[in-house]
């Protein structure tokens, strides 16, 4: 079932997408080279803790950290450790929070230094592709329709949409109904209605779509080995169109 939120709720979920945003903004101006992943992950949570929200990631499932930092060929779920960032490397970070019993979650890659003009491609596309999917969340479109969307962007641009990890819903809960494929053909699944709020969420690998896990149980890696970059927001629909509700 697809809970439609109230105007109430909704303030809420900006309320913790606002913190979700500002971390993610500071984060940006601590990715250099010689950072390590998990000094970023203390950073994250402090920040997150300091603004009165519940990192929303840690302990869920089981998962031992505040974000998620996945480097390079990692396209989600990436482990803080003591791995420091180098020149040329590009990161995507994840970032869930708790505020007052709703939850935001938004995520961005970014680049450690000079990239490469391939890994810079990639992000653009992706970036692109998220923006693309967004535009679809109106009341009277379908759900596959900001599917299509993404998949149209990024293939046309000559990458490829995971298919293995989804968007989803999202309220009280880090996942709630429905989840939101990055492919598909458009008009299908359920009608868009005001007060819907979905985590749109494109994984985009400069490569291949397959994906394996890794032996930690949680990164998920390109099977070829090729760059992969995640750009996410939490989205509401309204009856003026769609409101990005992680904007810091």
């Amino acid at each position: 079932m697809i809970v439609l939120r109230s105007e109430r709720e909704i303030k809420r979920l900006r309320e913790a997408g606002r913190i979700v945003a500002q971390c993610l903004e500071v984060l940006q101006m601590r990715v250099e080279p010689g950072v390590s992943t998990r000094d970023l992950d203390a950073f994250a949570e402090r920040f997150i803790r300091n603004k009165g929200g519940i990192p929303a990631f840690k302990g869920y499932r089981g998962y031992p950290a505040t974000i998620c930092a996945s480097i390079n060929d990692e396209v989600v779920h990436g482990i803080p450790n003591s791995r420091r960032l180098v020149e040329g490397d590009i990161i995507s970070i994840d970032v869930g929070v708790v505020f007052e019993g709703y939850v935001g979650d938004a995520a961005i890659t970014l680049p450690v230094g000079d990239i490469s003009p391939k890994a810079k491609d990639l992000m653009r596309v992706t970036r692109e592709s998220l923006l693309a999917g967004i535009e679809k969340v109106r009341e009277g479109n379908r759900l596959t329709d900001i599917s299509h969307a993404i998949q149209q962007h990024v293939e046309t641009n000559g990458f490829s949409v995971v298919r293995e990890y989804v968007g989803h819903g999202v309220g009280q809960k880090i996942h709630e109904e429905p989840e939101i494929p990055n492919f598909g053909p458009p008009g299908k699944g359920p009608l868009l209605m005001p007060g819907m709020v979905f985590a749109i969420e494109p994984m985009v690998n400069a490569g291949g779509y397959e994906v394996y896990t890794a032996d930690d149980g949680w990164t998920v890696r390109t099977k070829d080995g090729s760059l992969s970059a995640h750009f996410e927001h939490t989205v509401a629909v309204t009856a003026n169109g769609p409101e990005i509700l992680t904007l810091p």
